[in-house]
């Protein structure tokens, strides 16, 4: 799943040695370096979330942050850079959090398939909710050429990890069809929280989502 999309300007500085930043920077130019990508990031998602990817101007996003748009363009090559910087962002955050969650709950002994599926599925929601903004964007259809393409590459993956928390056979074809419902349910749910008024609402979708998926994963008779 890692590796699908690389954006310029988030995976390099994460894997440099301490003392060292980007391209060998001392650590102090290299965090101002993290501040200046961070900043831009911030800046852009407040901009796609009110002008859409399509209407969004680069002009625009500089001045709001401050920074050259020059400088923008050396961390993120432009508009889709900045656009697939945020994908990774909340990929690699939600990636974090279940698998966190998962390890917590076998941690406590629970080695359920099915109670296992169903906490890493909370956590994923919950997730969604708490970056709701960005979840939000993600999940229209107004997003750079291509990526269309990877976000079901990605789909795709993420069916498959399901199955094998959930144990079941992908070679067989009823198999793959009842991890791929669920992980349709997980994702349908997922954008709905971006339109909750609030964390009680948000709650509620989480509990009976959680409810729906456990009744789906029961055996039948």
């Amino acid at each position: 799943m890692s590796g699908i999309v690389e954006s310029a300007g988030t995976e390099a500085a994460r894997r440099l040695p301490d003392g060292q930043g980007r391209a060998g920077l001392p650590e102090g130019q290299a965090e101002q370096e993290r501040t200046v990508r961070h900043t831009l990031m911030d800046v852009a998602l407040e901009v796609f979330t009110e002008r859409g990817y399509t209407d969004a101007g680069l002009t625009e996003i500089a001045a709001r942050s401050g920074i050259p748009a020059g400088t923008l363009f050396q961390h993120y090559g432009g508009k889709r850079g900045l656009y697939l910087a945020l994908w990774e962002e909340f990929r690699e955050e939600q990636e974090h959090r279940t698998a966190a969650t998962l390890t917590a709950e076998r941690s406590r002994g629970v080695n359920d398939p099915v109670a296992l599926f169903v906490a890493g599925a909370r956590a994923y929601l919950e997730g969604a909710w708490d970056n709701r903004r960005l979840a939000r964007l993600l999940a229209e259809d107004d997003g750079p050429a291509g990526f269309d393409a990877l976000r079901r590459q990605w789909d795709r993956a993420w069916v498959r990890r399901n199955a094998r928390l959930l144990e079941v056979d992908e070679r067989r074809r009823a198999g793959r069809v009842r991890v791929s419902v669920l992980t349709t349910v997980i994702g349908g749910a997922a954008r709905e929280l971006g339109d909750c008024g609030d964390g009680t609402e948000a709650r509620e979708i989480v509990d009976e989502v959680c409810g729906i998926l456990v009744h789906l994963t029961t055996p039948p008779g």
